[in-house]
This record gives structure tokens, sequence and C-alpha cells, in this order.
């Protein structure tokens, strides 16, 4: 509750704090809570409360903090600051924060270390960035199959301190390959006498480190992993994969999901110039399939030169697909995301959706049609823009379940930009059928 009320204090700009009082207030909240602060605030805030920090808090607050904003402060530091910043870090946040460095920065960065450091990072920077290699960490701890369980216990009471999330061991052969693993309660409970051959347990399968990192969040909630080994190419185990790496993938696909259903990839306090960069893209896409629909309605426009009525009706139908579309496209990412469809199950899932809007458009078709009717007291009318939105409310689940889809099938991410096309096309589609029904039996 303290540190709650830290963070509101040093958000609250009216108490114009000093900078020692804001200083202390820092000192007594943890990394994540202090990242928190700097994720609210805006960039020139936001440079000051780094700036109070000591250097030896520096590396876990930048790991806490997204990508963009850390880089912004990175972009402030000396190479030598930032070198003892992170140096007490594990490999996977030290390679998370130099990752995104230029060349040669993080160069000069790496010279700055020791010998065994620098190689310990140059191994983890070769794995891709959403790759089990760019998770793991090297503080892994194996033993052989032929030790007895009493040499186990006596090795890791050598070690004095257990890597944080340690639930497991790992068995390997003389050449570290990966053979299986041995659970730290097994170790307790088990005969000091037994090898740790007899024991351990050699169906639970290593990932290997060019699996992405979102099918090791699946295994790892599949499983109810804390941590698992992780293999190269050649079966030789070169670290592992914990809990807390898993959960910071999983929030970061749920953040880039949520943002990339709007078209927007920023910090909420981005400086107006760069937030302006990065949505115009998708506003300028937006505005070609504007205009497609916009040439829709073009075709018709003498049936709506002689029957206003239709042009005041139209947005009903386009918005009614729209929103349908939008539902049908959520739960398609969603499945996707988790991994829930496939090639087995997308046939039943299409037939609940068409099924669904076979449903609602009749509901929604006889509530419109009587609203209408009763409004202009034109039958024909009412008649036409029912039809209309059931036609568009079954193409909103023909987009909203291809769509995302087609956008994955080739290699681009449906969430960014499922929800510009699906929305086109229930657009054109309600324009058309509307007004297309209307010329046919009006003109």
């Amino acid at each position: 509750m303290e540190n709650k009320d830290n963070l509101k204090i040093i958000l609250d700009d009216s108490l114009n704090l000093s900078l020692n009082q804001i200083r202390d207030l820092l000192s007594k909240m943890t990394s994540s809570e202090i990242a928190h602060a700097l994720e609210s605030s805006p960039p020139r805030q936001r440079d000051l409360l780094f700036s109070l920090l000591k250097t030896e808090e520096e590396g876990d607050v930048l790991f806490e903090l997204g990508e963009e904003i850390q880089q912004d402060l990175i972009s402030n530091i000396s190479n030598e600051e930032l070198s003892e910043a992170v140096k007490e870090l594990e490999l996977d946040e030290i390679v998370d924060i130099l990752q995104n460095l230029p060349e040669e920065r993080m160069k000069n960065i790496l010279s700055n270390m020791s010998m065994v450091d620098r190689k310990r990072i140059e191994m983890g920077l070769t794995f891709p960035e959403n790759t089990a290699g760019g998770l793991l960490n090297t503080d892994v701890i194996s033993v052989r199959p032929s030790n007895s369980i009493k040499e186990v216990i006596s090795y890791l009471r050598d070690l004095g301190k257990l890597p944080d999330n340690t639930d497991k061991i790992f068995v390997v052969n003389d050449q570290n390959e990966y053979l299986g693993e041995l659970s730290i309660s097994e170790i307790i409970t088990s005969n000091p006498s037994m090898q740790v051959r007899e024991i351990m347990k050699t169906e639970i399968s290593p990932i290997y480190a060019d699996l992405d990192d979102k099918e090791v969040a699946t295994l790892f909630e599949r499983n109810d992993l804390i941590s698992s080994s992780v293999i190269n190419e050649y079966g030789k185990l070169i670290g592992r994969i914990t809990i807390d790496d898993v959960v910071d993938v999983i929030r970061e696909d749920a953040d880039q999901n949520l943002l990339g259903m709007a078209g927007v990839a920023e910090d909420t306090f981005a400086p107006p110039g760069r937030a302006a960069k990065s949505r115009v893209f998708w506003l300028s896409m937006n505005l070609v399939t504007a205009f497609i629909a916009a040439s829709t309605i073009n075709i018709f426009q003498d049936v709506i030169d002689k029957i206003v009525y239709l042009a005041i009706l139209m947005p009903i139908v386009a918005s009614m697909g729209g929103v349908a579309a939008t539902q049908t496209l959520t739960i398609v990412l969603r499945g996707l995301t988790l991994e829930q469809i496939n090639s087995s199950n997308i046939r039943w899932l299409f037939k609940r959706e068409l099924a669904v809007s076979i449903l609602n458009g009749i509901v929604l078709s006889i509530l419109v049609g009587l609203i209408t009717y009763l409004w202009f007291q034109d039958l024909t009318i009412a008649l036409l823009i029912a039809c209309a939105l059931v036609i568009n409310l079954i193409s909103s689940v023909i987009a909203g379940i291809l769509v995302p889809l087609i956008l994955r099938k080739f290699k681009q991410d449906p969430a960014i930009g499922g929800s510009v096309v699906v929305t086109t096309v229930t657009d054109v589609v309600g324009f058309f059928s509307f007004l297309g029904l209307a010329t046919i039996y009006l003109v």
C-alpha cells in the first residue's frame, strides 16, 4: 500500500516535490514500480526520474520498460554507464536491452565487459529476439546420470544459492547432451544412495532454441511449467527458460495485439511527431478503403438522387456489418493467438459463426425493418434494408474469419491489418447490397 502511495505522490505534479524527496521515494520502490512510474510520465518528467536513479538500479528498471521507452532512455546515457548498469542482470535481460542498439554501440559496450560476460552475451545475441534462444538464461545446473543423490545434494549445498525459479536440475552426458530432468522435490525425498538415472524423468521434452517464443509460452501454460531446459540443434543443453520470462512474452504479445487492432505502436506518452508517424500508415490505408467504399456509393448515385431516404439509411447497414465483423475477427484472433484454431476445426467455427450471424440477422432485420417502416411509412424500403442487413451480417462472418487466416498465411500480423480490411469488406458489401436491391426494386 505504501509503495502505491509513493507512486501516486511522484506522479502528482501539484505537490512540487524536491529532487531529494523524489529520490527518497524512488529508493522505497521496486524496479517494476519505478518502471511503471516512468511509463506513466511525459518524456521530460520521465528523463528526470530516470536521472535520479543509482547506476546499479538502472539495469533492473530498463529491463522492466517497454522497448520504445527503454531505447529512448538508453540513448541519453554513456556506454560506460550502461555497461555498469546491466552487468548484474541475467543473460536474457542483458540481451533484451542490448539487441536493439546500433551495432557499433553494442560492440563498444561489450568491449567494456569481462571476457566471460562478453562470451555469454554474444552467445545470447546469436539467437533471434522472438525465439526460445532469446529468452534463455545460462544459470543452468546439470548433473550426470551416474551421480548419486547424495553427491547431487552436496553439489547443490556447495553452490550456496540456487538461481531464481529453480524447481528442477537437468541431466546430461559427458558431451553435455540433454538426457532428462530431476525435480528438487525428488532430490530431497529420494534415498541418498540412489543414482540420478534411477529417478530422473526422460519423457519430458526439452525446448529447442529456435522455437518461437509464443509457442514457448503455450508449452509453459499447457504443462504448468516453472522452468524448462533449452537445447541447440545438436541436442546439447545450453540454458533454461523460467516462468518470469514467459510472463513477459505473454504480456508483450497481449499489448501488441491490443495496439495492433487500432493500428498503433507507441507508448502512452510518446512525443506528437513520433505518435503521428506511427499512426499515419494505417490512417492512410483506412483513407484508401474509405475511397473504395465511396466509389461503391457513387455507382448508385442516380438512385440515391431519386430516393433520398437511402442516403439516410445506408450507414445503418454498414455499421451493423462492421461491428459484427469485428466480433468475429476478435474471436478468430484470440483463437489464433492461443493456437486453438487449426485445419481440423476451422470449418466448425465457420459454421458456428455463420449460424450466429443468421440468427442475429433475422432478429435485427425485423427490428430495423419495423423501425424503418414506422419512420418512412414505406414497406418496400423496410424490406430492402432488412434483406441488406442479413446479407451484410453473413459477409461479416466470411471476412472476419478469412481475412486473418489469409494475412497469417502471408506472414502478416492479422491483429494489425485485420480490422481495416474487414471494415472495408462490410462497408462495400453493405452499400452494394442495399443500394443494389434499391436499384432493382425501386427504380
